[in-house]
């Protein structure tokens, strides 16, 4: 191989960099069951190329992972997901989304480690995946918000119906999102800021 004649990348692509004025970082983990769209939620909303651990799925997997409601899901995260976005020109938050079957859990604990605060992805034709994700982050006295992705076939159920089922304290924002647009993922993550904004303020609240 000709190294002089060869074209090496000169560094970062320009939208890669990190923007000059930012001041903060914060690190944020997106968090769900199998299949309810943490993939793609960091997909749209990050303003780099994510990176992706997605693999095909494999028989190995069968009798192990719940893919009641999303059998037609061909491949699945298995270790992390990547992102980043500028809420502002200063602050900059850093995306880690999370497996979502059960057998990954265990990479769990390095990726919440100096996590401010999650989200908890939602889909309402399978809320029961979302009962264990949410008493973990409640063991671990990681704030959190929740949000409820719209699938085209998903049945509705009023914010309060959905407070409920999940039994979140009031405190708790919950909202709906489409995690394919990246202004609805947006204000999800604007939504945990703010809530976090809230519990630095008022500590004796959380």
């Amino acid at each position: 191989m000709d190294f002089e004649s060869s074209e090496l990348p000169a560094g970062p692509r320009r939208e890669d960099v990190l923007p000059a004025t930012a001041a903060a970082a914060v690190k944020v983990v997106i968090v769900g069951g199998f299949g309810v769209g943490k993939t793609t939620l960091v997909g749209a909303v990050s303003e780099i190329r994510p990176l992706t651990t997605e693999e095909t799925m494999t028989q190995a997997g069968v009798g192990v992972d719940d893919t009641a409601g999303v059998e037609r899901k061909s491949s699945t995260t298995v270790a992390m997901d990547f992102g980043r976005i500028s809420i502002n020109e200063e602050l900059v938050l850093y995306l880690f989304g999370t497996p979502g079957q059960q057998r990954f859990w265990f990479l769990w604990h390095g990726l919440f480690e100096g996590a401010l605060g999650a989200v908890v992805l939602v889909d309402t034709r399978r809320l029961e995946v979302s009962f264990d994700v949410i008493g973990r982050l409640e063991e671990r006295g990681v704030p959190f918000v929740v949000a409820v992705n719209s699938f085209p076939d998903a049945p509705e159920h009023s914010l309060e119906e959905l407070r409920g089922a999940l039994d979140l304290p009031a405190a708790v924002p919950l909202v709906v999102c489409d995690a394919r647009r990246r202004d609805s993922s947006r204000d999800v993550l604007m939504t945990l800021m703010r809530y976090l904004h809230s519990l630095a303020v008022t500590p004796e609240t959380s």
